[in-house]
């Protein structure tokens, strides 16, 4: 996997797109950070690209509050408990 700053966007746009295809996925840094994913599209593979991604996201999302949740000693939580704290954190989002 290749990694390219932002700079290299801004100063050599031409050479990434020529680099993606054969590439396949590029990491976006800003100051020594990953903080993108570059993958080439089609309009063919738009959709499905996207749903992927999106799949993966939640799959690691949920990962992540199951590791928080052990990690909190909350898994043995009920349905209701669980609840509760879906709606306190979308309360927080919404504030």
């Amino acid at each position: 996997m290749k990694f390219i700053t932002v700079r290299d966007i801004r100063t050599s746009p031409a050479t990434i797109w020529k680099q993606l295809p054969e590439e396949q996925e590029m990491v976006i840094t800003n100051n020594g950070k990953p903080i993108a994913l570059l993958t080439p599209l089609t309009g063919e593979t738009l959709e499905e690209t996207v749903s992927a991604v999106r799949r993966a996201r939640a799959v690691n999302a949920v990962r992540t509050m199951r590791r928080t949740a052990e990690e909190r000693g909350l898994s043995s939580m009920t349905d209701e408990e669980i609840q509760a704290e879906i709606d306190e954190s979308r309360r927080e989002r919404a504030r």
